[in-house]
């Protein structure tokens, strides 16, 4: 008799929407704390208005636009481990 298969957290299509809406919120809490939290700066475009939430955009695009490139520098042949 076969088992049934384990059901995981993110296999629900549901849990995985409000996954994706809890991060968009997290998103839009940091850019309306911004107006908040007072900040000390080292360089003027630190003083930007939501500086810091597209600093970790544009880093997070940037490393994996750069893993894609490395990948394929670094990725081995299927039957690597074969011969």
């Amino acid at each position: 008799m076969t088992e049934p298969e384990k059901k995981h957290l993110f296999d629900d299509p549901r849990n995985v929407r409000r996954l994706i809406y809890g991060l968009y919120a997290l998103c839009g809490l940091s850019l309306l704390l911004d107006f908040v939290i007072h900040r000390h700066v080292d360089h003027p475009w630190e003083a930007l208005w939501g500086f810091y939430c597209l600093y970790g955009f544009v880093a997070c695009v940037l490393l994996v636009l750069v893993a894609k490139e490395m990948r394929k520098v670094l990725m081995r042949g299927e039957d690597y481990y074969d011969e």
